[in-house]
C-alpha cells in the first residue's frame, strides 16, 4: 500500500451523531486534532481524511465519490436510496422513525391513516409505508418540528424520529407504530480499489474491537477449590476462563468476560454457588 493513500470518511458535522462518531474514531486509536468548526481534518496516525457534513448530505457524496466512506443514520441512508455499500451497524444513535398520532386519537392499524394528513422528514418512507399497506393518504414535507404539525392543523398525524418518547408526550401525541427501526452504520463507496478496501478493513477492525469491548465486561473473582467447576460452568468466557492458584491454600483465581446482557444474572448465580471478591473491570479493546 502506497503512503500517500488516504481513505476519506463523512460523518456528521452537527447532531445527535456527530460526538459518537468522533469518538468511535478515537477509541479506534485515531488521532483527530482540530476537529472543532472544521470542515475537514486529516488523522496524524492512520491514513483517513475526515469529512464533516450535513447528515442528509452523507450517502449522496459517498455514493458519488466525493467521500469513500460514510457514517449515517439507517433513517437517512434508507430514505435517500442511494447506491452504497453497508460495511457494518456501529451499534450507537439508536432511535426509531414512528408513527405519532394526538394522545386521545384511537388507532387501529395502518388502516387508522387511511386519508389522513401525515407531517415528516421523511416523505419517501412514508410513502413506502403507505404502498405496502395500500393506505392513501396525504404526505406534507416538514424539516424540523414536525411534532407542533397536529397541534397547529397542518397535519393529523406525524412520523418522525423517536427515541424516548417524551418530545411526542411535550406536544399532546403519543406513539402509534414504528416503521423502521435505525442506528448509525457505515457505509461505503461500492467502487473503492484495492488499496482503500485495505484501509477500510484496518479500519473495521478496529471499529470492530471497540464494539465487542462495550458488550463485555472482564470478571476477576476468588473461588474455593471445591466449588471450582460449579462456578466455571456458570461462566461462558469467549474460550474458556482461566485458572489461576492463589497464595492461600484452597482457593484459586478465575478470570473471564461476561456479556452485558447476561451479567447481573450470572453474578447473582456466582456467588450463589461461593464465588467471593468479584471484580468487575471495563474492556477497552477485544480481540477475538
Amino acid at each position: 500500500m502506497s503512503n500517500d493513500k488516504v481513505l476519506r470518511i463523512a460523518i456528521q458535522k452537527s447532531g445527535r451523531l456527530y460526538e459518537d462518531s468522533v469518538q468511535l474514531l478515537k477509541e479506534c486509536g485515531i488521532d483527530l486534532r482540530n476537529v472543532k468548526d472544521r470542515l475537514k481534518t486529516v488523522s496524524e496516525n492512520f491514513p483517513l481524511e475526515v469529512f464533516f457534513l450535513r447528515d442528509d448530505d452523507i450517502p449522496e457524496y459517498v455514493c458519488d465519490g466525493v467521500a469513500d466512506i460514510g457514517i449515517v443514520g439507517q433513517n437517512v441512508l434508507v430514505e435517500k436510496g442511494s447506491a452504497v455499500r453497508t460495511v457494518e451497524e456501529l451499534g450507537f444513535g439508536k432511535c426509531r422513525l414512528s408513527i405519532g398520532i394526538p394522545r386521545n386519537m384511537e388507532y387501529n392499524g395502518t388502516a387508522s391513516l387511511q386519508g389522513l394528513r401525515i407531517a415528516t422528514s421523511y416523505p419517501n418512507l412514508v410513502q413506502q409505508f403507505l404502498d405496502k399497506h395500500s393506505i392513501k393518504a396525504s404526505i406534507h414535507e416538514i424539516s424540523g418540528s414536525v411534532e407542533i404539525a397536529p397541534g397547529i392543523g397542518l397535519a393529523d398525524v406525524i412520523v418522525d424520529l423517536v427515541s424516548s418518547g417524551g418530545t411526542l408526550f411535550m406536544n399532546g401525541l403519543k406513539e402509534a407504530e414504528t416503521i423502521l427501526d435505525s442506528q448509525a452504520v457505515l457505509i461505503a463507496n461500492k467502487s473503492l480499489d484495492k488499496e482503500q478496501l485495505e484501509i477500510l478493513d484496518k479500519l473495521v477492525f478496529r471499529m470492530s474491537a471497540v464494539k465487542k469491548a462495550k458488550k463485555n465486561k472482564y470478571i476477576l473473582l476468588n473461588a474455593p477449590n471445591d466449588r471450582l467447576n460449579d462456578i466455571i460452568a456458570l461462566l461462558p468466557g469467549m474460550r474458556s476462563p482461566s485458572v489461576l492458584p492463589l497464595a492461600e491454600s484452597g482457593w484459586s483465581s478465575v478470570h473471564c468476560v461476561l456479556n452485558e446482557n447476561e451479567f447481573w444474572e450470572r453474578i447473582e448465580q456466582l456467588r450463589a454457588a461461593g464465588a467471593e471478591g468479584i471484580l468487575v473491570i471495563p474492556i477497552q479493546k477485544m480481540i477475538l
